[in-house]
């Protein structure tokens, strides 16, 4: 998908949005320059920041959801603590975290 960026002064109006990835035009009105960026889709970022993630103490899992009906990444933690929120951060390549608390995961024990 395509964007559009038009300079409005002071700021830029965005025409269109994709949350799930493609291409992101941002075109300059006064220099005639065009610039193409690649969006990341959120199964990209989790990719890329598991490792991150996983390494934080009482993080038990990662995966995507919903949060306010837009892709969003969940943490999941045995226990939230003010430590875990100060090493999470709020937002990771555009797309909100969320921290879920759900105890310990484990197997279940075979039969």
């Amino acid at each position: 998908m395509i964007i559009r960026v038009i300079p409005f002064i002071p700021g830029f109006i965005v025409l269109g949005r994709s949350h799930f990835g493609g291409s992101l035009e941002i075109s300059n009105e006064f220099s005639g320059e065009e610039k193409e960026m690649t969006v990341k889709t959120i199964v990209e970022v989790l990719k890329e920041h598991t490792e991150e993630l996983m390494s934080v103490p009482g993080v038990v899992g990662i995966g995507k959801g919903l949060c306010n009906d837009k892709p969003c990444i969940k943490v999941l933690v045995i226990e939230p603590t003010l430590e875990l929120a100060q090493k999470i951060p709020d937002n990771l390549e555009g797309y909100q975290v969320m921290i879920e608390d759900t105890g310990e995961i484990r197997s279940l024990p075979k039969k």
